[in-house]
């Protein structure tokens, strides 16, 4: 699906007013012009994505009536996507799906249920079997919205030995180890800062540093992975926001480039993106520059295969957000904006 010139992604969406499910964009990066926005699935809310590193399969939350869970499609030659199956269970909905290295296990981490899920993936088809491990977490934090847990994030670390959990509910990173059959073990549970909301997680491609955003103090915790026991130590905690910003924020997405030197965190109110240097030598974050996402709510954004751009995506405004990425400064410089897609959340390059 990728040419010299063109990089395809995928979006998934609320479903409400106008949208319809999951949208295919296409990124022409010698023009720096998204275009070519169509629907190319129809379910309800399926607002995080994730797909194979083959390429071939796209894994999606999902809401169906009074059940939710995760939906798989197969992914043609053109970029439309073909329903294989759905695993669903009474109840709400996934906020988060994540898939490993070869395509033997999809995780997704339940908001609502305050659940962490692992599912086998059938070699042969790419279709989700029942879950093998449903893990509950237990208790709750000072903010009136962390009034029990709140799992918003599930997702491998680099080695693929544990599964990272983020608990919004009760400000916890628990790690699991993953067993051979996609089963899993309580390995370690780190507490952070009290009522920080912790939300998103994204490694250095070193592998042994980790950056996660949380979502109510509107910060990027710095943390260093312990590869043998599973284990994370906090070692550094740097705001995302202006000093002199007092109004309602909440932190969003969080992601680190190819080439470990820069680190870009979401924030929703402000309606900017925060980019950071990364000291090479600690993992350590230095604050570079806010550039405003040309809209409202900034819920996701990717950098795109080249590193040469960043696409956004602006919940409440709905729109997306093209901007090109200085490989040398990491600063972004706003190409395009005008792009719609309706309510908008999670982008996805393939």
């Amino acid at each position: 699906m990728t040419s010299t010139n063109l990089q395809h992604g995928y979006i998934g969406t609320y479903t409400k007013g106008d949208s319809k499910g999951i949208y295919r964009f296409t990124l022409n990066n010698t023009e720096g012009k998204i275009s070519d926005i169509k629907a190319v699935a129809t379910l309800e809310n399926p607002t995080y994505l994730n797909l194979s590193s083959s390429k071939e399969y796209l894994y999606a939350v999902v809401k169906e009536g009074n059940s939710g869970g995760l939906a798989a499609y197969s992914i043609s030659g053109n970029g439309d996507l073909n329903p294989i199956n759905r695993q669903l269970s009474e109840g709400s909905s996934p906020c988060h799906v994540s898939v490993d290295s070869k395509n033997q296990f999809v995780f997704s981490a339940n908001y609502h249920k305050g659940t962490v899920e692992s599912h086998l993936i059938n070699p042969e088809d790419g279709s989700v079997q029942p879950s093998v491990s449903i893990m509950q977490h237990e208790g709750s934090g000072p903010d009136p919205r962390q009034e029990k847990p709140h799992v918003h994030y599930a997702g491998l670390t680099p080695d693929e030995k544990y599964l990272a959990a983020i608990d919004l509910g009760t400000d916890s990173l628990t790690t699991y180890e993953l067993n051979p059959d996609g089963k899993l073990t309580k390995a370690q549970v780190l507490p952070l800062k009290s009522g920080s909301g912790p939300r998103h997680l994204t490694f250095h491609p070193n592998g042994k540093i980790a950056y996660l955003m949380t979502e109510f103090s509107s910060e990027v915790v710095v943390l260093r992975y312990d590869q043998e026991s599973g284990s994370f130590k906090e070692e550094q905690y740097i705001s995302t926001l202006p000093a002199e910003f007092t109004e309602n924020n909440q932190g969003s997405a969080i992601h680190t480039s190819a080439d470990g030197r820069f680190v870009y965190a979401g924030n929703r109110g402000h309606n900017s993106i925060a980019v950071f240097a990364v000291n090479q030598d600690t993992g350590a974050l230095s604050f570079v520059e806010h550039t405003s996402t040309e809209g409202d709510w900034p819920r996701d954004f990717a950098i795109d295969p080249s590193g040469r751009y960043i696409v956004a995506s602006n919940q409440e405004s709905s729109n997306l957000v093209l901007f090109t990425r200085d490989e040398g400064t990491g600063k972004l410089t706003l190409v395009q904006s005008d792009i719609h897609v309706p309510h908008p959340v999670c982008v996805k390059f393939i």
